[in-house]
């Protein structure tokens, strides 16, 4: 339920109140809706992550499981040491 004049203890003071003037909105403006854009102007809108220069390919390999153990027993982020491992064995 919207509030219709001040009401104190709602952890807002009556300058507040008086400063937002927010008139009732019109059945044209309620028919269309408003784009980011115009909602906020000047703020951009980021959709997802940043596109990277060369994005890296996902693979499906069947290893080993001592192999992958022993990866797995020097610690967290062992795929991107095998990665590295990879990388440094190419032709």
């Amino acid at each position: 339920m919207a509030l219709k004049k001040y009401a104190p203890g709602r952890g807002y003071t009556k300058q507040d109140w008086d400063a937002v003037d927010s008139p009732e909105l019109t059945d044209e403006q309620l028919s269309k809706p408003l784009t980011f854009e115009e909602a906020f102007p000047g703020y951009a809108r980021a959709r997802g992550r940043p596109r990277v220069a060369s994005p890296k390919a996902a693979v499906t390999l069947r290893l080993d499981p001592t192999t992958v153990a022993r990866f797995e027993e020097v610690g967290p982020d062992w795929r991107r040491r095998m990665a590295d491992i990879l990388d440094k064995a190419k032709p």
